[in-house]
């Protein structure tokens, strides 16, 4: 935001450049990249910006990065617990992703 302007003059001199705002209500935001990550966003701010009929989005909140699960990882985490593909599974999303604590987790729940 540009300082000592009034939101007020600011949605009106947005309006006079032919754009617009509002806020959207959103519980999370989630951002699937290329490479199997996904970027979550909970407690999202969340504006919608119109402008010359293109719509772009600006969020804010609390980030938290994710890495996708993949047969490798849950074979992995199957061979090192002895434990069932759901559970290795269920294992590696409470850990985000991360093998050696999904393993950890599930040798301490025996």
């Amino acid at each position: 935001m540009m300082p000592n302007i009034d939101p007020r003059q600011m949605e009106q001199l947005m309006r006079k450049m032919g754009m617009s705002s509002k806020q959207l209500s959103a519980r999370k935001v989630v951002i699937e990249t290329e490479d199997d990550q996904k970027i979550v966003i909970s407690d999202p701010q969340v504006t919608e910006i119109t402008m010359q009929g293109q719509k772009s989005f600006q969020i804010a909140g609390n980030v938290s990065y994710q890495s996708a699960i993949s047969e490798e990882d849950v074979k992995m985490v199957m061979d090192q617990s002895g434990a069932s593909k759901e559970a290795a599974i269920d294992a590696l999303k409470r850990s985000n992703g991360d093998i050696a604590e999904a393993i950890l987790l599930l040798q301490e729940s025996k």
